[in-house]
């Protein structure tokens, strides 16, 4: 399987596809296979790449 998040950087926009009513959230780190991700509904929130396909935002007006 493909790690799709390797290309996400801090400061990229993401939504989670399972929760979208948790916004646009904005990535702190990506190391380890492990990302985290602040969203405005949500919080903090710490991911395993391996296990969720977060979704770049590339506009997140």
């Amino acid at each position: 399987m493909n790690d799709l998040n390797a290309i996400l950087a801090p400061g990229m926009c993401v939504t989670h596809p399972d929760h979208p009513e948790w916004g646009t959230g904005q990535v702190q780190s990506n190391a380890g296979g492990r990302i985290t991700v602040n969203f405005p509904d949500q919080g903090k929130v710490v991911f395993n790449s391996a296990q969720v396909a977060l979704i770049p935002v590339f506009d997140p007006s």
